[in-house]
């Protein structure tokens, strides 16, 4: 059983949420993504829809439209679907219509494109569409690019309104905030509480899925502290609500294929490649805190999945370390390591880690070796306020050259000294999601080591690793 939801001999690209309030399930639907050598017959890229109820088991079935992303909508008895056409000449935004969501009609006089008077003809994809109560008229979001300016940086999330969801009118954009080169993709809107959400996603720069907020929907729109929620590995991030909670659908992002024909040519491993477009489904649940921003959090149906307790063993390597009552501790003025369980390949740890003022860095170690070296990084840092994650490409002089970089994948954590960072890990295969204070994300991907064991480490101060506890399927 796979937790985190792949196609058989594909990939997820960018995944549409929806919840299907006429059967009370998620129905979330995705662009199929092959690899560019496979030549099965069955490579038949287009809209597939997944159906669950606990978003770890589903089921498939292929729509037969073909297209990139959009969205789905119910209204008066019809299902209403806008994929989007990409060729190298153009973009449009189409429509189909089904009764059951298994077989959909389109409606080709719908298509259109960008007006090329407010919007230029590069981009005009990805549409959201919803009903605007105030104006009692239908609003789409795009993905586009505004026509006129003297820099490249004309991302831009279009807006067209409709009395009809046939016939649609252009209307200046819903929010240019002149700083992406790139379009700004895959737009979504949500109110939760006295706060609207706007999101949607970037392929330059930062490559990330990004969240303004406002009180009103036509701003201004506030770009908070922490603007993105997971690294550059998640991307495409869309969400669904079933009334009582909202999820954030994404892709993780495989290394592959390379498809760009990046990668180094004496290849040491998949870890050295570069990451390819589509991967697996990741579902995040958001939750809102006090001041509005939002918090990521895993799926409990999806943290509870992972459901089998292992006993734990524990093994010191280096440094002064106690047993406790709940855990471990250890003076760490010198680095200090240990080791704990062989990690099997699906698996969830939860732990408690606490550090005094002196402490530069702690974390979780996966799949390492006995010299503690060759394996994967669950690095906090509590002088930069981040959480790292780092490969076994750093670890020595050739990796290092080959990765000329300081930081691979972070994210901004809080962390103070005396304070409990509460860190779940869920892992399948490749796929590393981690959770931090349910607040945080971090996505990552660790392909060259497994069936290794989990490990400890501290530097700097004193450190305690508490409620350890380390769950399989």
């Amino acid at each position: 059983m796979n937790i985190f939801y792949q196609a058989e001999k594909a990939r997820c690209s960018d995944i549409i949420p929806f919840y299907d309030e006429q059967s009370g399930r998620f129905k979330p639907f995705y662009l199929k993504r092959w690899p560019p050598k496979y030549q099965g017959l069955d490579a038949k890229p287009g809209w597939y829809m997944l159906d669950t109820e606990d978003l770890v088991h589903y089921t498939e079935h292929d729509t037969g439209i073909f297209g990139a992303t959009g969205c789905v909508i119910w209204h008066e008895g019809l299902y209403h679907m806008f994929p989007c056409l990409l060729t190298p000449e153009s973009q449009v935004i189409r429509h189909a219509v089904s009764k059951d969501l298994d077989t959909w009609t389109e409606i080709p006089e719908d298509t259109f494109g960008p007006d090329g008077v407010i919007y230029g003809m590069r981009d005009w994809r990805d549409a959201f569409v919803f009903f605007h109560e105030g104006e009692k008229k239908w609003w789409m979001l795009v993905c586009a690019s505004v026509k006129e300016g003297k820099t490249e940086r004309k991302g831009c999330v279009g807006l067209c309104v409709s009395d009809d969801l046939h016939h649609w009118e252009y209307r200046p954009p819903f929010y240019t905030p002149g700083n992406h080169q790139s379009a700004l993709e895959c737009p979504d809107l949500f109110r939760m509480g006295d706060w609207y959400y706007l999101i949607y996603s970037a392929a330059s720069s930062r490559y990330q899925t990004f969240y303004r907020m406002s009180r009103t929907l036509n701003g201004p729109w506030i770009v908070p502290a922490v603007d993105t929620f997971d690294t550059r590995v998640f991307y495409a991030g869309k969400t669904a609500t079933d009334g009582e909670k909202r999820y954030l659908f994404g892709w993780a992002a495989a290394k592959e294929f390379n498809a760009k024909g990046f990668n180094p040519p004496c290849w040491p491993g998949k870890d050295y490649g570069t990451f390819d477009h589509g991967g697996t489904m990741v579902v995040h649940e958001l939750a809102q805190n006090p001041d509005g921003t939002l918090a990521v959090l895993p799926p409990e149906t999806v943290r509870q999945a992972f459901g089998q307790e292992m006993p734990l063993t524990f093994e010191p390597l280096q440094g002064a370390w106690t047993r406790t009552a709940d855990g471990v501790s250890v003076d760490a003025a010198a680095y200090a390591s240990a080791l704990l369980n062989a990690l099997p390949e699906c698996f969830r740890l939860e732990a408690d880690l606490i550090f005094d003022q002196g402490v530069r860095e702690l974390g979780v170690a996966l799949q390492v070796d006995r010299e503690f070296v060759k394996g994967y990084y669950l690095q906090l840092e509590p002088d930069r306020q981040r959480a790292q994650w780092i490969t076994a490409i750093r670890m020595y002089e050739d990796g290092g050259a080959t990765f000329p970089y300081e930081v691979e994948l972070e994210r901004p954590v809080a962390l103070k000294a005396g304070e409990t960072v509460h860190v779940t890990i869920l892992a399948e295969g490749s796929l590393i999601v981690i959770y931090l204070n349910g607040q945080t994300a971090l996505t990552a991907r660790g392909f060259d080591y497994s069936a290794r064991r989990c490990g400890l480490y501290a530097f700097g101060g004193s450190a305690a690793f508490r409620h350890i506890a380390l769950y399989t399927l």
